[in-house]
This record gives structure tokens, sequence and C-alpha cells, in this order.
């Protein structure tokens, strides 16, 4: 198997990239998204991807042979509750990624029912719209920890080399009251630098620097409420490599990036 990077990738908001968008809001961020197979060094023999929009007690992962979607947005036209990506699941990679993290001493284990929710099927519904990766959701601690999202990543390392790609479906900057407000460019920017430096630092001191990102300039402003940064922990976790901002651009007034971990 080819070994495969780690990602922390924009989901967008709600079915965003599947309704009218005259402004082209989404436009920048759906053609990034729609590039990231162009990125691999192979076709993935599976997808973990982790999501903002599920937390659990320790972790949780994906069981199900045909996992059904969790429409888990509200107000939007009807016909984004129609949305279709059947992907199949990969119980034997829920189980091996739940006992990776269990021999690493973290709490873990496998919904066997669990759906896919917006944050994964919506991005993937854009990257990889043929549907033909098996596709597992990891669920967040409930103790939104970053420490332990990072543990459960480097746990999680070994998969890389097995063709999984590793992603983190959330958003770089996630204050929904700020967002079109022009006044939260300038914070949501110099915490997206911030971010940058961390990750494009020195791979060894990632892990502490990231730890501390509510503290960095803007960081509790970007995230009232850390779930949609967790899942970069977790991408982060995963490498001990160079990591890279591979998309950055102003979207609702605030700047969103992602990054990749060699």
């Amino acid at each position: 198997m080819t070994r495969q990077p780690s990602f922390y990738i924009p989901h967008g908001g709600g079915p965003c990239f599947f309704m009218d968008d005259p402004a082209g809001t989404w436009t920048g961020m759906a053609a990034f998204l729609r590039g990231l197979p162009d990125r691999l060094p192979a076709r993935p023999s599976a997808i973990l991807i982790v999501s903002g929009h599920w937390e659990t007690d320790g972790f949780a992962f994906t069981g199900a042979p045909n996992p059904p979607l969790v429409f888990d947005y509200y107000g939007f036209p009807p016909h984004t509750y129609e949305l279709s990506y059947p992907a199949p699941g990969d119980p034997a990679l829920a189980d091996r990624a739940a006992a990776l993290l269990q021999a690493a001493g973290l709490q873990a284990g496998v919904d066997a029912e669990r759906g896919l929710d917006h944050g994964v099927f919506v991005p993937l519904k854009v990257a990889f719209p043929d549907a033909d990766a098996p596709v597992v959701e990891m669920s967040l601690d409930t103790r939104l920890d970053p420490g332990l999202a990072w543990r459960a990543g480097r746990a999680l390392r070994p998969l890389r080399d097995e063709g999984v790609l590793i992603l983190g479906a959330g958003m770089s900057f996630h204050n929904m009251r700020a967002y079109r407000h022009a006044e939260a460019t300038a914070p949501s920017v110099a915490f997206d630098d911030w971010l940058a430096n961390a990750i494009e630092g020195d791979p060894a001191a990632r892990e502490v620097a990231l730890a501390g990102w509510a503290d960095a300039p803007g960081g509790r402003f970007a995230h009232p409420r850390e779930e949609h940064l967790l899942p970069l922990m977790v991408a982060a976790g995963a490498s001990d490599g160079p990591g890279h901002r591979i998309y950055s651009e102003v979207v609702m007034e605030t700047m969103i990036s992602a990054f990749r971990f060699d």
C-alpha cells in the first residue's frame, strides 16, 4: 500500500455546495475539495474521517456496512434532504481503528448503527463523488481535549501505511455569530496565521503549540467552542512529518484554511 498523507479540510456550511450560490461564496472551497484526490499519491484503500458533528463518551467509529446519512442541518431547501452518498462502510477498519486507540490507553468503540453526518457526506460528495471508497466516521470525545485528540491521531498512524486516508473535517474558523461581519476578518486572519505557523514549524514542537490554540491571537474568538477545530488535532497527530497550509480563502468575511500533513 502507498502511504497516505492526512488532511484537515473545511466541510462548508450545511449542504452549501448543493444549493444555488449566486454570490460564489462556496466556489473556491468547492474547487479545493474537488482537487483533493489529485493531492494523493494513490487511490485510498478507505477513508477515515473525523467529524466535528459527532461527540461521544470516548471515541467511536461507524461500523455499519452501508452507513445511512444523518441530515443534521435545519431550515435548508427540501432537495438538500434528498442527497445521497452510497459509500460502503468498512466494519473491519472500524474495529481496527478502535483497537489501535484502546491499545494506546484510550476509550474507543464501534457504533454499528450510526450514519454519516453532514460534516462527512457533504465534503466527501464534492471530493469523491463516485462514493467508491469505503468510509468510516470517527467521533470526538465529549471532553474536547486537544491532547486526547492528538493521542488518538497518533494511535491511528499505522493506518496511513495501509492506504487509509485520514481526514479531519471541520472549519478553521467557526464562530457562527461572527460570519459575514467585516470586523471578524482581522482576528480570523490573526488566528489563521498563528495556526499555519504552528503547523508549518518544527513537527516535534507541533503538539505543544497546537495544545495552546485557545491562547493564540484570536483563538477563542475563532472557536467559542472547539469541536470544529479538534479534527485538526487528530489529523496532525496522525503525522510526524511536515505540515502545510494548502488552501486559504476569506469566506463570509473570515479566513478559512486547510492543511496537509506528510
